[in-house]
């Protein structure tokens, strides 16, 4: 993959791989579906198959902010090249060289202290940096979030998240309407939980560039608590996103949801725990094997397959999860007894208290009357 012009979109189909992956394996013809999570890849399965489902977003694109966003980064950031941010630049045509993306995207760098990372567009996508990100991460850290961002490419995601920004001020904007308001909310709930299933799908894409996992978990553990490495602790980060999950009550499962719905990603301590686990599957080590689905064979991938191991997934999910909430559910399911008794002792209630009292903290009943 030679690099004959200082242009980010220019051809990465051929060309030699000096210093760019050859430490690493290279996934030839990779389709995105070897790393997306199952909710993610069932979604973009089914629009796939839409029938004129490009000609309608790019129909729409006339009505999306994407020329204004491409000019304000052009002229008003830093775009990555051989000449501008060159060990930047070396990571872009690595990850794309070895997720095997045939053109690669523009990549800019913002002024920016929040350290952040984005991938939008409609007809061709751009990667955005921000500086509080460039000088938060070490080299291979940041090759794991370039990886990340050239998989949301190789996914197609930055279309939906195209559209989820554009919705989100256009509910802003008629924030005054309150049925308005209210339908293009429903729409951007329903974008922002599936974007938070293609962040997970990026995070494996990231490790898939990078193949280190350490490195990778160091860059979640910097985004979460800064440049202090030398205070914290892989494990017991990641003993963090296992209390989440299994520590408190029905109240602190529904807040749970309350904090996650307006939000784009997952928590972070979150992401370094699935992460993690699809590293220690053995789908991952499949994929380093050269055993992967191919581009070529997307346009074969059945829909309703795709349906079925998300179901399949979110069903495990509920079998093994820890949360109370969950617990819950797999007790309705199994058609549990006593379930006014299960809910008063999750949220926090037992024979004799309330869930308010706590505890030994039942008011006692006069002699000869029953206990409320």
């Amino acid at each position: 993959m030679s690099d004959t012009s200082s242009d980010n979109s220019s051809d990465n189909s051929s060309g030699d791989k000096a210093g760019r992956g050859a430490e690493r394996r290279r996934f030839p013809d990779i389709s995105s579906r070897a790393y997306e999570h199952p909710a993610d890849r069932s979604a973009l399965v089914a629009l796939r198959k839409l029938s004129g489902f490009d000609t309608v977003f790019k129909a729409l694109s006339g009505l999306l902010p994407e020329r204004s966003l491409r000019l304000l980064f052009l002229s008003d950031s830093v775009r990555v090249s051989d000449q501008q941010f060159q060990h930047l630049h070396a990571m872009l045509l690595d990850a794309c060289y070895i997720l095997d993306l045939p053109k690669v995207p523009p990549m800019y760098v913002t002024q920016d202290p929040q350290p952040n990372a984005m991938c939008i567009g409609l007809d061709e996508p751009i990667i955005v940096v921000t500086t509080g990100l460039v000088e938060l991460l070490d080299e291979e850290e940041m090759r794991a979030v370039v990886g990340h961002e050239v998989g949301h490419a190789l996914s197609g995601h930055a279309v939906y998240r195209t559209i989820l920004l554009f919705l989100t001020n256009f509910a802003l904007k008629i924030a005054w309407i309150p049925l308005g308001n209210i339908a293009v909310m429903a729409i951007v709930t329903a974008l922002r939980e599936w974007f938070r299933k293609s962040e997970l799908s990026a995070d494996r894409a990231g490790l898939l560039v990078g193949q280190d996992l350490r490195a990778s978990m160091r860059g979640l553990m910097k985004i979460a608590g800064g440049n202090h490495l030398h205070e914290m602790n892989v494990d017991a980060f990641l003993a963090q996103a296992e209390e989440y999950e299994a520590g408190g009550d029905l109240r602190d499962s529904v807040l749970k949801i309350l904090n996650v719905l307006p939000r784009t990603h997952p928590f972070t301590t979150v992401r370094a725990a699935e992460l993690k686990k699809w590293a220690e599957s053995r789908d991952y080590q499949r994929i380093l094997d050269g055993h992967y689905p191919r581009r070529a064979e997307d346009k074969d991938t059945s829909v309703s397959d795709s349906f079925r191991e998300s179901a399949s997934h979110y069903a495990e999910t509920v079998r093994s999860s820890k949360d109370p909430l969950m617990g819950l559910v797999r007790d309705i399911a199994g058609g549990a007894s006593d379930l006014g008794g299960r809910l008063r002792d999750a949220f926090g209630g037992g024979p004799g208290q309330t869930p308010k009292d706590g505890p030994g903290k039942g008011p006692e009943a006069p002699p000869g009357e029953p206990r409320p």
